[in-house]
C-alpha cells in the first residue's frame, strides 16, 4: 500500500501551492461541479432517447416494438449496475488520492465510452456482437459514473462556506437537467433537419459524438479548480485511511441505509417523466416525438433553474423537511401525471413533465448536501459513492424497465403509479429515520 504522508506523496509540492492558494470563484466551482454530472445525464439522455425510438430498430430489430424497447432499456439498467463498482473503485481512490483526481479520471471515461457508441455497427451489420459491445460500453459508462457523483458533489461542498453547502452541493445536481437539456436539444434538432431513414440510417450517431466536446470543456474547468480543503487536510494530519470501502460497511452501515434510501423515489420519479414518458407519448399515445421532446425541455430548464433554489432553502429550513415535502407532493404527482398525459392535450402534457420534473427539484436540491453528510470526511467519498451507486440500481437504473413492463403486462398506468409511490416511501421511511444535518458541523 502506498505510504499516504506528505512527505512520500508525488504531488507534495502541488498540494502545498493548493492549500495556499485563494478558492476558487462561485461560479467555476459550480460549472467545475455540474460539468460532470451534465455529461452524465447528457450521456444517460441521448441513450434514454434512442432506447425509446430507435434502438429496437438498430440493435433489437427482431422483436416487437414495446419488447425491443423493454430490451434497449435493459441494456440501460447495466449502466447501473456496475455503478457499484465504479462506487467502490473511485470511492476508495477518492479518500485516499483526493477528490480531483478521480474527477479528471471519470470525466474522460465517460466521454470515451459514449463517443464509442456513437461509431457502433448495428445488428444488421455485425448480428449478436453488436448489442453485446452496446452492453459493454454501458457497464464501463457505468463504473465511470460510479466514481463521478460523489466527487462532484465534495468539490463544491469542501471548498464552499458551511452555511451553504445545501446550495453548493446542488450545484452538482444542476448537471442531470443541464445534460438533459442538451441531449433533447441535440436529438430533437437532428430529428427534425433529418429524414426518418437518415435518422436511422447514421442521424442517432451525432449525440454520441458531440459527448467529447463536453470532455474536453470540463477537462479545462476542473484544471482551474484545485484540491478541497477537507482532504487537504486530511493529508496534513496524517488521517486519511488505507480501506474506506471496509470503514463504511463496518462503521457507517445505518448512514449507507439512509443516505441510499433517500435517493430512490427521486430516482424513480425522475425515470416516469424524463424516460418513459417518450415512450408513453409517442407508442402508447401515438402523438407526434417532438411533442414529447418539448416537455422534456421545458422540464429540464425549471428543473435546471429551482434545484439551487430548493438546495438554498435547505440551508435555511433543514434538509429533511424541504426533501419531505417534496415526496409527498411526488405522491400525488404519481397519478396526475398520467391524467394529464392521458388527455393528449400538447399543453398539459408539457404541464404534466414540468410539474413532475418541479417536485423533483424540491428533493434533488437538499439531496447532494444531504447524503454527503451522512458520513465523515476520512470516507466522505466513499460513503456517498456507494449509497449512490446502491440505491440507483434499486431506483433508477431498472425504473424503466419496470415501468415499461408493469404497464405491458397490465395495460394500466395505475400500477405504474403504484410502483412509484412504493418507492417514494422507501425514501420517506429513510428520511423519517434520519438526523437533521443541515446545520450540524462536517
Amino acid at each position: 500500500m502506498m505510504s499516504l504522508s506528505n512527505t512520500d506523496h508525488p504531488t507534495h509540492k502541488t498540494r502545498a501551492e493548493e492549500a495556499t492558494s485563494q478558492p476558487p470563484k462561485t461560479g467555476r466551482l459550480a460549472a467545475a461541479s455540474a460539468i460532470g454530472t451534465a455529461l452524465e445525464w447528457y450521456d444517460f439522455t441521448v441513450y434514454n432517447i434512442m432506447a425509446a425510438l430507435i434502438f429496437n430498430h438498430v440493435f433489437f430489430p427482431s422483436f416487437d416494438p414495446l419488447v425491443g424497447t423493454i430490451l434497449a432499456f435493459s441494456t440501460y439498467a447495466v449502466g447501473y449496475v456496475s455503478r457499484p463498482i465504479g462506487g467502490m473503485l473511485f470511492g476508495h481512490l477518492g479518500d485516499v488520492l483526493g477528490r480531483r483526481f478521480v474527477l479528471v479520471t471519470t470525466l474522460v471515461i465517460m466521454g470515451v465510452t459514449t463517443g464509442l457508441m456513437g461509431l457502433l455497427p448495428g445488428y444488421a451489420a455485425w448480428g449478436i456482437w453488436s448489442p453485446l459491445l452496446l452492453v459493454s460500453l454501458r457497464f464501463i459508462q457505468g463504473i465511470a459514473l460510479g466514481g463521478e457523483w460523489a466527487g462532484a458533489v465534495l468539490l463544491a461542498m469542501e471548498h464552499g462556506k458551511a452555511h451553504q453547502r445545501g446550495r453548493n452541493a446542488s450545484f452538482a445536481q444542476v448537471g442531470p437537467s443541464c445534460g438533459t437539456l442538451l441531449g433533447t436539444i441535440f436529438i430533437t434538432l437532428i430529428t427534425v433537419a433529418l429524414s426518418t431513414e437518415q435518422f436511422q440510417l447514421w442521424g442517432w450517431r451525432i449525440p454520441f459524438l458531440l459527448s467529447l466536446a463536453l470532455v474536453i470543456f470540463g477537462l479545462w474547468l476542473r484544471r482551474g479548480v484545485g484540491e478541497t480543503p477537507a482532504f487537504l487536510q486530511l493529508e496534513k494530519n496524517h488521517s486519511t485511511t488505507h480501506t474506506p470501502i471496509k470503514e463504511v460497511f463496518l462503521h457507517h452501515p445505518r448512514a449507507l441505509l439512509i443516505a441510499g434510501g433517500s435517493r430512490i423515489g427521486s430516482d424513480v420519479l425522475y425515470a416516469l417523466v424524463v424516460v418513459f414518458t417518450l415512450t408513453y407519448v409517442t407508442t402508447v399515445l401515438h402523438l407526434p416525438r417532438p411533442l414529447a421532446l418539448t416537455a422534456t425541455m421545458l422540464g429540464a430548464i425549471g428543473n435546471a433553474i429551482t434545484v439551487p433554489l430548493f438546495g438554498a432553502l435547505s440551508d435555511r429550513l433543514g434538509r429533511r423537511p424541504v426533501y419531505i415535502a417534496g415526496v409527498l407532493l411526488a405522491m400525488v404527482w404519481a397519478f396526475v401525471f398520467f391524467i394529464l398525459l392521458d388527455s393528449t392535450h400538447p399543453v398539459l402534457i408539457c404541464l404534466s413533465v414540468i410539474g413532475g420534473l418541479l417536485i423533483h427539484a424540491v428533493m434533488y436540491g437538499p439531496q447532494a448536501a444531504f447524503v454527503t453528510e451522512q458520513f465523515p470526511v476520512q470516507v466522505r467519498y466513499a460513503g456517498s459513492s456507494l449509497a449512490y451507486t446502491l440505491a440507483g440500481i434499486i431506483g433508477g437504473g431498472f425504473a424503466p424497465l419496470i415501468i415499461t413492463s408493469l404497464y405491458k403486462e397490465s395495460g394500466s398506468t395505475l400500477w405504474v403509479s403504484g410502483y412509484v409511490i412504493l418507492t417514494l416511501l422507501i425514501t420517506l421511511v429513510a428520511l423519517w429515520k434520519a438526523k437533521e444535518t443541515a446545520h450540524q458541523p462536517l
